[in-house]
């Protein structure tokens, strides 16, 4: 009981942030494991999915709580 006590305290924030810096990690990773496999394709679709998670997260952190 004691947990969901301290579950419900983080903020929609808190969570919005690690989804953004796990979807970052994410592009990372397909990005090492596309130039290992030598796909160039696919490195390329994992670049462009880091750039848009960061053209996200940008105006995500230039933004107040209470805004």
């Amino acid at each position: 009981m004691k947990s969901y006590k301290r579950l419900a305290q983080v903020t929609a924030r808190t969570w919005q942030w690690w989804g953004w810096t796990l979807f970052i990690v994410s592009a990372l990773f397909y990005m090492v494991a596309s130039w290992r496999s030598g796909d160039w394709l696919a490195f390329g679709g994992s670049l462009a999915f880091l750039l848009a998670n960061i053209s996200f997260v940008i105006p995500f952190a230039q933004t107040k709580d209470n805004e």
